[in-house]
């Protein structure tokens, strides 16, 4: 079961950020670095307000719905309609504040001239809102294959929404705005299509929940996405900030913007593992759990070693791919930034494991100290090395705040994986090291060169006796109902 409803999640993410790279793409030529700089401050605040303020009550619904949509189905509409209720009051609250505090932010990043930008992205958060609700609904009633529906969908709206409003509007010097109207209407058409697929309209509702336990789960999960989202886009807004400059700042958010793709490759991981663990550990299934969390962390690891090394050392020709040449002065950064983003992918996705397990509050206390941290390390480094900077104080922020992370995770389960096998991903991954940074990376063949390195390390594992029979059949089975 986990790994079928992975494998749809999978594919949807892989198509939504596969759109969301090509709309980044296409705003930064449309746009060009300054004003990619611009859109990159406007569009992550007004996303960023609604991930870290619009996700706690839903990712507590998600949670309780897991617990109790099998052996209390009468429950579900309850528990739906108290969660819509809490984040209505919440969302409507918070987009009035972010409209009229607007000015205030502007003027804070040195540049009033982004208040009108701001203003009309506030309407991005309720519409967000409305989208992300049924999107952890359905996670909480585990209907994966629907999420990867909304999802694929939702992949095809932001392109053809985003973009082509942009180019409309860019004859009259407003494709900044047609992005930002883009924005407001993708996850609106998101949201009539998920309620035709509400499975439990007709669903007598039968029983209590306290919405209180909704509030009580809710308060610490929004506190930790408040501070993890600070803790990856500080950096960003540090950068214009104390730089002043729109061209840097392009710069950096082409840096930080591909330099994730990592990060959302397995973010659908998490989706997974939250109701996952949460069922798990509501049975007292501890050896389950324990299978799950050991299977997923060794996975992620094998995977991310890789796909950190590869995009590090093939950094230019991949922001030529995706930016034109005008953003090669992002190459450096991030060839340091990948790393970073590895070791903050897999903080993130162990923050699910535990928030599954119930222990919300632990995320939240960590991360707040890797913002704090990363404050203090990027604004003196800024200051000293610019881009480099920024980048160096995210990346060891990152680090810091994974080990203790995976300490307390090592402590709480009594087990992560084999260290030999840890072993072996770290000697795969240093070896290939040695062709991925030496071999030419700037000719036509980068993609099929990287896509042989990438066969080299797999070939590795595969001597070291640590990719085999259960990883081959694991991708087996994927493909044969890929085929079905």
């Amino acid at each position: 079961m986990l790994a079928k409803s992975f494998f749809f999640v999978l594919i949807s993410e892989i198509f939504f950020n596969l759109s969301g790279y090509i709309v980044h793409s296409g705003m930064g030529r449309i746009l060009g670095p300054a004003g990619y700089g611009r859109y990159g401050v406007v569009i992550t605040l007004s996303t960023m307000i609604i991930i870290l303020i619009g996700n706690g009550i839903p990712t507590a619904m998600a949670k309780y719905l897991s617990e109790i949509f099998e052996k209390k189905p009468g429950l579900v509409p309850i528990i739906k309609r108290q969660a819509a209720i809490l984040q209505t009051l919440l969302i409507g609250s918070v987009t009035v504040l972010f409209y009229f505090f607007s000015p205030l932010i502007s003027d804070v990043l040195g540049d009033s001239s982004l208040t009108p930008l701001f203003q009309i992205s506030a309407f991005i958060i309720p519409s967000f809102a409305l989208a992300s609700f049924y999107f952890s609904y359905y996670t909480g009633v585990h209907k994966f294959k629907v999420q990867a529906i909304l999802k694929t969908s939702r992949s095809i709206f932001r392109v053809v929404f985003i973009l082509g409003l942009a180019l409309l509007l860019k004859s009259r010097g407003m494709a900044l705005q047609g992005a930002i109207l883009g924005y407001i209407l993708v996850p609106l058409t998101i949201f009539f299509e998920a309620s035709h697929y509400n499975s439990y309209k007709k669903q007598k509702p039968e029983g209590s929940f306290k919405w209180q336990k909704l509030l009580k789960y809710a308060w610490p999960v929004t506190l930790f996405m408040i501070a993890y989202e600070f803790l990856i886009t500080i950096d960003l807004y540090m950068v214009k900030g104390l730089l002043r400059d729109d061209y840097l700042t392009g710069i950096y958010n082409a840096t930080i913007t591909v330099g994730r793709i990592p990060y959302y490759l397995f973010y659908a991981l998490t989706i997974i593992l939250l109701p996952t663990v949460s069922r798990s550990t509501s049975n007292n299934n501890h050896d389950e759990t324990k299978k799950l969390v050991s299977q997923s962390l060794r996975l992620m690891t094998m995977f991310l070693v890789p796909i950190c090394i590869l995009m590090s050392a093939y950094s230019a020709p991949i922001l030529q791919i995706f930016y034109s040449k005008r953003f090669l002065a992002a190459t450096e950064p991030m060839s340091i930034f990948v790393f970073g983003v590895g070791f903050l992918t897999i903080f993130y996705v162990l923050t699910f494991v535990i928030n599954g397990a119930g222990k919300v509050k632990v995320p939240m206390y960590i991360s707040f100290f890797g913002l704090i941290l990363n404050i203090i390390l990027t604004y003196f480094l800024i200051k000293k090395y610019a881009l480099l900077g920024a980048v160096w104080g995210t990346s060891t922020t990152s680090l810091i705040v994974t080990l203790i992370m995976l300490v307390y995770t090592y402590k709480f389960f009594g087990y992560l994986f084999e260290l030999k096998s840890f072993l072996k991903i770290v000697l795969a991954g240093l070896l290939l090291s040695i062709p991925a940074f030496l071999l030419p990376r700037e000719s036509i063949f980068t993609l099929p060169i990287g896509a042989l390195e990438f066969g080299f390390y797999i070939l590795l594992l595969y001597l070291f006796k640590e990719f085999g029979s259960f990883e081959i059949d694991f991708f087996m089975r994927m493909v044969r109902r890929k085929k079905k």
